[in-house]
């Protein structure tokens, strides 16, 4: 019978910030390593605002957190731009 393990990377290594409207994002790796068929994404977590409305989380794939990451990078250009004209 095959058994099932989560690894999450520590602590030190999670990265997260705290947005200006306080809600904290949390990426983090996710490992769950069951035998037949090894699962591993990357996790995003949007905590709480400050009033307590619930916020989102979604589990990646590695392809997808590249694609979502340069959406991020190109909006953050876009809204630059437009700060600079």
């Amino acid at each position: 019978m095959a058994t099932t393990r989560t690894d999450r990377t520590s602590a030190a290594e999670d990265s997260s910030l705290v947005t200006t409207c306080g809600r904290t994002i949390a990426v983090r790796y996710l490992h769950f390593a069951p035998a037949e068929r090894p699962i591993r994404r990357v996790t995003l977590d949007i905590g709480q605002d400050q009033g307590g409305t619930p916020g989102a989380w979604a589990a990646l794939t590695a392809d997808e957190a590249r694609d979502l990451a340069s959406l991020l990078l190109r909006q953050a250009r876009l809204s630059e731009d437009v700060l600079q004209r």
